[in-house]
């Protein structure tokens, strides 16, 4: 069975991705949480990786390190984790690309948090400028594969902008209807409410992840 190495549920973005890709995919793993931020942390976690961080996938003798390398691992044994048209699939790569390596700003400023909603935050023009980039993706997607997911179907693209979706609802933002329907969409999964759940029942504060009024 697959193990999943995975940081707080609240806050770590990063390991919400391949797992909720995994539990919409049906694919049986064991979870393995360990508690960023603290003393314990970077020793734990270089036993399964040298790059000291999460998530990480082990599965038997294989270990990988990066959530999209997770993804793309995943999606050699199980395909319906891409869009199935090679046009579509070469699309969602491009998007979820953009995500893995961009967006700066909208993930310093304004930190995924399962506790926080409608956070008051004063938006800088960097992180403004990412998230009308993001609306424009996910409606360019959304009518172009008519929904209800970016590709019509749950992808790895919908794993990767779910942190995003919490991210807007974390904080008190300008968002456009269809951005809303969307992230209605990505609410009504058990799998992310239960993920939702976790996080804001965990013990931990980290305070530099504690953004807004």
């Amino acid at each position: 069975m697959y193990r999943l190495i995975i940081g707080n549920k609240n806050y770590s973005s990063w390991s919400l991705r391949p797992w909720l890709l995994m539990q919409h995919l049906g694919i049986p793993f064991r979870e393995e949480r360990l508690a960023l931020d603290t003393p314990d942390f970077q020793r734990q976690v270089s036993t399964y990786s040298g790059a000291g961080r999460v998530p990480v996938l082990v599965n038997d003798d294989q270990v990988i390190w990066d959530s999209l390398a997770i993804c793309e691992t995943l999606a050699e044994q199980f395909p319906n984790a891409w869009p199935k048209d090679p046009v579509a699939r070469s699309h969602a790569r491009a998007i979820v690309a953009e995500m893995h390596a961009g967006f700066g700003a909208l993930r310093s400023e304004l930190p995924m948090n399962c506790r926080a909603v409608e956070r008051v935050v004063v938006l800088e023009p960097s992180v403004e400028a990412d998230i009308r980039r993001i609306e424009t993706i996910w409606r360019e997607c959304l009518e172009r594969y008519q929904g209800p997911w970016l590709f019509g179907a749950f992808s790895i693209a919908d794993a990767f902008y779910a942190p995003v979706v919490l991210r807007f609802r974390g904080y008190r933002l300008p968002l456009a209807a269809r951005t809303r329907d969307y992230m209605a969409t990505q609410f009504e999964s058990p799998h992310l409410q239960a993920w939702i759940a976790a996080g804001a029942a965990e013990a931990e504060v980290i305070p530099h992840e504690e953004v807004g009024d």
